[in-house]
């Protein structure tokens, strides 16, 4: 293991993510695309889940489904994306659903349903790539979940103050040395770590470091890092080369802020809702 931090490995642009924006076969059909399952969604958060959901679909994903962390589905389907099968976690986790690339954490509370819910995902999740966000690295960060995963590639995106409390730093800290903290908490989990805000730093295991230059303040608003989580599954289910998933979803989200500024919507008032749309239609341009 290296004992010092390597120094950034350049800056993620378009030309690097050939993958992301191959095109698809004729023969093809859903199940060629992967599934995602999304493991999030506590109490008065299913939106954070659904968020997820919605834009590992239309990323590209071939089915999708969301197991809110509560006793039961608050809601029977997703009425903005019916497509999205909705069930509570329980359900999700105890059944074999195909499912390729797992998004955890979004809105799913600090509880302990929550953390009985992330351990049984670690249990469960038969080898398939996890991305652990939100409220799923904060139970990480007070030892109420332990980082016993399993094998299968785990990818952690956490913001500053997230980051910190991993670290058991100040955000402030985080804030001083980005590259640094990525590489710490890459090197302290054996993981992929995305570290969110302006410049975010994309840290492979091995300690391989990339800067992305996209995205604008208009991402600065609730719901824009469930987003990501949820594009981060999706192309990881598609089974893009790894690196290119990661770096790949992290200059997406950026791209579809600036595309969406470049025409008017925002960066005052753009929404996280409408960073899907945006995203989809940068992949399909090429």
């Amino acid at each position: 293991m290296n004992t010092t931090a390597p120094t950034a490995g350049g800056v993620i642009d378009r030309a690097a993510l050939p993958a992301l924006f191959a095109r698809r076969g004729q023969d093809t059909h859903k199940g060629s695309f992967g599934t995602v399952g999304v493991v999030g969604g506590g109490p008065g958060m299913a939106g954070a889940a659904l968020l997820a959901a919605r834009a590992a679909l239309k990323i590209g994903a071939g089915k999708v489904l969301v197991g809110f962390a509560q006793e039961a589905a608050p809601l029977a389907c997703d009425p903005l994306q019916p497509e999205v099968m909705l069930r509570d976690a329980r359900s999700l986790l105890e059944e074999d659903w195909g499912v390729t690339a797992w998004v955890a954490g979004c809105g799913i509370g600090t509880g302990a349903l929550a953390a009985n819910t992330l351990s049984e995902l670690f249990v469960l999740r038969r080898g398939a790539p996890l991305v652990l966000d939100a409220d799923g690295l904060n139970l990480l960060a007070r030892g109420d979940i332990q980082p016993n995963w399993g094998d299968g590639p785990v990818v952690l995106t956490p913001h500053p103050a997230e980051a910190g409390r991993l670290l058991g730093i100040g955000a402030a800290e985080v804030q001083a040395d980005r590259p640094d903290a990525a590489w710490q908490l890459a090197q302290r989990y054996r993981a992929w770590v995305v570290l969110k805000g302006a410049g975010t730093v994309v840290c492979a295991p091995d300690g391989g470091l990339h800067i992305n230059a996209s995205g604008n303040p208009g991402l600065a608003t609730a719901g824009t890092g469930d987003v990501l989580a949820g594009m981060l599954g999706s192309l990881i289910a598609q089974k893009l080369p790894l690196d290119q998933a990661v770096a790949g979803a992290v200059w997406l989200h950026g791209a579809a802020a600036d595309a969406l500024v470049a025409q008017g919507i925002g960066p005052i008032g753009l929404t996280a809702g409408e960073l899907a749309d945006a995203a989809r239609a940068l992949r399909n341009a090429s």
